[in-house]
Parts: structure tokens; C-alpha cells; sequence
């Protein structure tokens, strides 16, 4: 397969599964906004999935309005669902031989549902929950289409590759940001909702509710988004699938590339396989999370210079 042709793939997958990450995010902040808007922040949404600066997210932390227009149609905001629907589409429409019409109908009907002119009066006016419901329902579209159409060859492998390498990513960006408001303190005493709504913004509230009957702590979150690999959005299923979606990739043509990055993805998923709460605690939390997020980004950059033709 050609590097340009990956490279479409693997991004076109990456904006979308950040689309996601995003649009759940933001509903399930809005409703949290919503239940206590005098002390509630939409600080952490801006610092997770925005470039704004510190004086930037004061100035906008405390208006919800302006932060969904923001993150869900500004065009000046690179990190917009309208921006990333659109380079997915970009990138879909640079190499539609190697997906299926259904994958391409299905993120050319996203783009146009973005670009509608009445989805700024629909977000100002209307119930955002509702609006956001209907955004996710058509990234879900994507992911069914893509599942059920696309062939299991390389192709299929590059677009899990950059799922789940920003799945990660975010993953623990989310507890990152969250935890630092606690001062990476697992024993300081926060409000439950506190827990509940960060769950739910990853969709691990009603797996939590089965897995752990003690109430809500902060070493079970940090158990359950690092560590339960039956967990789709934790950071080691996410890497487990990283690493059996690349290994799919390995030819005889690209040996020593393939080497390279393998190592990097085998290094990092052992690490977190055999490391616990107990063990991050030892070590710091913040120094962790920024160990493990160094170490995906750098398994990205690896990918880009091996694979996609990047200096």
C-alpha cells in the first residue's frame, strides 16, 4: 500500500475517533453545566481538545454556549467537530478506491449535516443535549459502516491503528486534566457527580456501577480507565488493540520499520500491563500520565516517519 494512501486512512480514522471523543464529552459536560452552573468549569474541555491559551479558557470556561459553538462548528478553531469531520472527508475523498462507497456516503452525510447553516441556531436555541445525541448517532453510523463494509486487509489495520492510538491518547489527556485539578491527590475529597460525569464522558459509568460496589474513588477510576481490559476505552485495551492491529502490518518489505515501531508499541503495553494504582501512586500520577502520553505520541511520530514518508 502506498504511504499516501495509509496516511489517509490512519488520519481519516484518528479525526473521526476524536469527533467522537469530543461530541461525548461536550453532552456530558453540558449536562453536568446544566445541574451546577454557578461552580461548573468547562475548563478541562478546552485544555483536553483545544490550543487556547490559559487567558483564552478564562474568558470562556464559564459560558457553555460559547464553548459548544467553539468546539462543534467555529472554523477558526482547528480542533472543531466541523474541522475534523471535514479533514476526514478530505482525506476519504483522496483515496475512495481503497474504502467502500458506504464508508464515503457515510462521512460526505456527515460533512453536509456539519456544514448546515442552521446548526448554529439548532445549538443556540435548541436543547444542545438533543443536537449532540443526533452528531454522535452519525459518527456510530460511521463506525457500523466501516466495520460491517471494509475489507480486513492493511487498510482496515492503518484505520484501527489511528483509533486507537487517539483513543489513548485521550484517555489519559482526560484523567490528566481531571487529576490535576485534585492536585494528582487520590485521597482529596471531591463530590461524586465529580467521578460520575467522568465516566460517563468516556462511557464507563455503567461498567464502573457493576465492577466496583464501594462508591465512587479515585483508585478504582484510574483502575478502570488504565487498566480493565475489558474496558473498550482504557488506555491498556486500547494499546492491546494498537499493538494487534500494527502487528497485522508486518511484510516481508518492511522489516526494519516495522521493527522499530513494534518495539515502541510492545514496550509501552507491557509497561502498563504489569504496572498498577499501586505502582502509579509510587511513581507520581502526573509523572505517569506524562511518561505514557510522551510515549504514545512518540509511537505516532515514529509511525509518521516510518510509514507515512514524514521527516
Amino acid at each position: 500500500m502506498l504511504s499516501r494512501v495509509a496516511d489517509s486512512l490512519y488520519w481519516m480514522s484518528r479525526y473521526m475517533e476524536r469527533t467522537d471523543g469530543i461530541l461525548r464529552m461536550l453532552k456530558i459536560n453540558y449536562a453536568s453545566w446544566q445541574d451546577n452552573s454557578a461552580e461548573f468549569s468547562w475548563s478541562p474541555v478546552l485544555k483536553i481538545f483545544s490550543f487556547l491559551e490559559e487567558e483564552e479558557i478564562a474568558a470562556m470556561e464559564k459560558d457553555g454556549r460559547s464553548v459548544l459553538l467553539f468546539m462543534v462548528i467555529d472554523k477558526e478553531n482547528p480542533n472543531s467537530v466541523l474541522n475534523m469531520v471535514t479533514r476526514s472527508r478530505e482525506n476519504a475523498r483522496s483515496m475512495q478506491d481503497h474504502i467502500t462507497k458506504e464508508v464515503w456516503q457515510c462521512l460526505n452525510e456527515f460533512y453536509h449535516i456539519m456544514r448546515d447553516e442552521k446548526l448554529q441556531q439548532r445549538l443556540m436555541q435548541e436543547d444542545p443535549i438533543t443536537v449532540l445525541d443526533g452528531i454522535i448517532k452519525q459518527g456510530l453510523l460511521y463506525y457500523g459502516t466501516a466495520d460491517t463494509t471494509m475489507s480486513r486487509g492493511e487498510g482496515m489495520s492503518f484505520m484501527n491503528v489511528g483509533k486507537y492510538l487517539e483513543r489513548a491518547i485521550q484517555s489519559a489527556d482526560i484523567l490528566d486534566v481531571k487529576f490535576s485539578e485534585l492536585a494528582y491527590d487520590l485521597k482529596k475529597t471531591t463530590d461524586t457527580t465529580y467521578w460520575k460525569y467522568l465516566l460517563q464522558s468516556i462511557s464507563g459509568y455503567e461498567l464502573y456501577l457493576k465492577n466496583y460496589r464501594s462508591g465512587f474513588e479515585a483508585r478504582n477510576i484510574i483502575d478502570q480507565v488504565f487498566f480493565d481490559v475489558h474496558f473498550p476505552r482504557s488506555v491498556l485495551y486500547s494499546v492491546q488493540q494498537l499493538q494487534r492491529n500494527f502487528g497485522r502490518l508486518k511484510s516481508d518489505l518492511n522489516i526494519e520499520s516495522f521493527d522499530k515501531v513494534n518495539f515502541m508499541i510492545g514496550k509501552l503495553y507491557s509497561s502498563i500491563q504489569y504496572s498498577n494504582v499501586q505502582i502509579i501512586t509510587d511513581m507520581g500520577i502526573e509523572k505517569y500520565l506524562t511518561q505514557i502520553h510522551d510515549d504514545l505520541s512518540s509511537i505516532g511520530s515514529a509511525l509518521n516517519q516510518h510509514y507515512f514518508a514524514y521527516s
